[in-house]
């Protein structure tokens, strides 16, 4: 049953890949990229790995995804130089 469920979550993250290169909005991109860290998360937490998960999930989901966000924001307003 895990490795089914893993599965699944592995193509979900194959499409969020692919929406991710093919978009042409960088906020959809962002967001996209972000999810795929997320289920990555998931993925480790149900192979037994909670430290690794809990650290993909912090890193590479969510702080990752808001330094994303701020800096194309940022970079919408043309404030480069703050």
């Amino acid at each position: 049953m895990i490795s089914i469920i893993i599965t699944v979550l592995g193509v979900v993250m194959i499409l969020a890949a692919f929406l991710a290169i093919r978009t042409k909005n960088l906020l959809a991109a962002i967001i996209s990229a972000g999810v795929i860290s997320l289920l990555a998360s998931v993925i480790y937490l149900m192979l037994a790995a909670p430290d690794v998960a809990m650290t993909e999930a912090a890193i590479g989901s969510g702080l990752t995804t808001i330094i994303f966000i701020f800096t194309l924001k940022k970079i919408r307003k043309g404030d480069l130089n703050d």
